[in-house]
């Protein structure tokens, strides 16, 4: 829905510095395509911490 993919919206800004709403809105829209790396090189902490993030909006995240 809308509200759950604005909260999303707002998540990847939060961990991407710098990143502007479009092309937040158009990451998460790809995402509907297939997997996306949001970041990489990040402590176990840190991705953990990312992740509790997207899950509290109700998005996915996976770590690898």
């Amino acid at each position: 829905d809308a509200a759950k993919k604005v909260a999303i919206i707002k998540a990847v800004r939060e961990v991407v510095p710098g990143l502007g709403l479009k092309e937040a809105k158009d990451f998460v829209e790809a995402v509907a395509a297939g997997p996306k790396t949001v970041k990489e090189g990040l402590s176990k902490e840190d991705a953990d911490k990312m992740a509790a993030q997207f899950k509290e909006v109700g998005g996915e995240c996976e770590i690898k």
